[in-house]
């Protein structure tokens, strides 16, 4: 995640995963390029590289992934438990931790995260706390509704609260094609999250398009 005095949002247009399969345990490794690294609406990089791996076993799932955000690496951990009924229902609870390897770049970020889902919609939602560089932390929370079709269409509303503001428009397509994970991404993002600046200087809404390839295995 970037400096949270703006923060981040979702693309971790980082990669799906193809599983390894054993009788009790997936085991599963994905590598990613992004032309740009966004997370929950916030650049974090412009072209990135990361790398992860999934471990998943009877609905419980734990897993590490990293990526190159300039100032060292962005080095994220996560478990839970999640849930899927046949007639397409899902829900879950879980725990990420955000970490960064470099000096400058930010601190760190811990939240608990719940999800929801039923067809094509999914709600998920974070509490999570950052820790300042030089002391204290703030408190946030996150909301995203995705509405994902069977066709690799997808579309995401989220939204920041608590001591963060801010909300983003995330409109895009993912496929495979000859093994490799392609996709591309329209955000629209407010002016909290973005960097750009109007002709007076002031703050003002962004807009990116962004392209990912990666691989999983």
């Amino acid at each position: 995640m970037n400096k949270l005095t703006r923060l981040t949002g979702t693309i971790a247009l980082a990669t799906s995963a193809l599983t390894a399969t054993s009788a009790f345990a997936d085991m599963s490794y994905n590598l990613g390029y992004a032309s740009e690294y966004h997370f929950r609406g916030i650049l974090q990089k412009n072209s990135s590289a990361s790398a992860g791996a999934d471990f998943e076993s009877g609905g419980f799932y734990a897993g590490t992934w990293a990526a190159d955000v300039g100032d060292g690496l962005e080095v994220d951990g996560y478990f839970g438990y999640g849930i899927e009924t046949e007639s397409g229902i899902s829900a879950g609870v879980g725990f990420t931790g955000y970490y960064y390897t470099g000096d400058t770049f930010d601190t760190e970020y811990e939240e608990i995260n719940l999800s929801a889902g039923y067809g094509l919609l999914t709600v998920d939602y974070a509490i999570g706390k950052h820790d300042i560089q030089g002391g204290g932390d703030e408190d946030y929370t996150y909301l995203a509704l995705t509405l994902e079709a069977e066709s690799g269409l997808y579309g995401t509303y989220g939204t920041w609260g608590d001591e963060f503001d801010g909300d983003f428009i995330q409109i895009g397509y993912g496929t495979t094609v000859a093994e490799l994970d392609l996709g591309i991404a329209l955000i629209l993002a407010s002016k909290e999250l973005s960097f750009e600046l109007d002709d007076s200087g002031n703050p003002a809404s962004d807009e990116s398009l962004v392209f990912t390839i990666g691989k999983s295995f």
